[in-house]
């Protein structure tokens, strides 16, 4: 049943799979260190192929993978590859604040699809003030120094890639034929087609393995499971209940956590430009949830 508002539900959902999110991040930087990016990509959607099947067998679900929903499950698949692979590429290069940031200005790329492409949720001046300031969040981090002294450019810009692709599969699950087939089959096309698709992309990006230690299995499965299996399929079930703009919107503190967790953990510098484009974003996408 849609609703136009968040209710408590909806707020204690979005919590919990923000800060869900926000730790993922931590997860995906450190498996770096022992498997490939792109392999550990595709090696998690794989793994994630048989949670989530058994998932839509335990709720009796498999009559939504449909013939006829090929095209768009094919197309998710695609910008959902294309999405983790510069994810954990970014996670690679640049450190988990300036790309969790940059990830999480997905509310400005879906909102202003939502305002063109979806019905009932066009912007209003709140809402284009709020997708200013966060776009100029994101640019202040995308062109500002990271701790080094040094740029990350490379890795910034694969973070924003992944941005444009997360929205473009919340986009493509409002607006495709799979809306009706519901979140546990749009996320299971999701990892059938991605996980060729980044298992063959990974043989060109060097080694599939480097430093392994028993632990980057323990989370590679985690993050198939818990992560992919349970807080995507949240994710999506929430999009397909609550106004998109307001889900994506409601993301900002996963950014402020993963800045958080990323210093507590790693070490990362809590620099002034990074702590500034922050609460760029996070305003502006406050902004955008606005009820006006």
């Amino acid at each position: 049943m849609r609703k136009d508002r968040l209710d408590s539900t909806g707020i204690g959902a979005l919590l919990a799979v923000s800060l869900l999110l926000a730790f993922n991040q931590i997860i995906v930087k450190y498996v770096n260190q022992g498997l490939q990016p792109v392999f550990f990509a595709g090696m998690r959607s794989l793994l994630a192929i048989f949670f989530v099947g058994a998932w839509l067998s335990y709720r009796g679900l498999w009559g939504r993978i449909r013939r006829s929903d090929l095209q768009a499950g094919l197309l998710m698949g695609l910008i959902f590859a294309v999405e983790f692979l510069a994810l954990f590429l970014a996670l690679d290069l640049t450190t988990v604040g300036r790309s969790a940031l940059i990830m999480y200005s997905m509310p400005v790329w879906l909102g202003l699809a939502a305002h063109f492409f979806l019905q009932g949720e066009r912007s209003t001046p709140l809402k284009a003030a709020g997708l200013a300031m966060a776009f100029a969040g994101t640019a202040w981090a995308i062109l500002s120094k990271n701790a080094s002294g040094t740029p990350s450019m490379i890795g910034d810009l694969c973070a924003l890639v992944a941005a444009w692709c997360w929205a473009g599969t919340a986009f493509v699950a409002r607006k495709s034929t799979l809306r009706e087939a519901g979140p546990e089959a749009q996320l299971f096309w999701m990892v059938l087609v991605s996980a060729p698709i980044l298992l063959l992309a990974s043989l060109f990006f060097g080694p599939l393995l480097r430093d392994v230690v028993p632990m980057h299995w323990v989370w590679l499965v985690f993050q198939a499971s818990v992560v992919v299996a349970g807080g995507f399929v949240t994710w999506l079930w929430l999009l397909s209940v609550y106004p998109a703009s307001t889900v994506a919107s409601f993301s900002f503190l996963t950014p402020i956590v993963a800045i958080l967790l990323g210093h507590l953990i790693y070490g990362e510098v809590l620099q002034p430009s990074l702590i500034g484009a922050a609460g760029l974003v996070s305003v502006g996408i406050i902004l955008i949830n606005r009820r006006v």
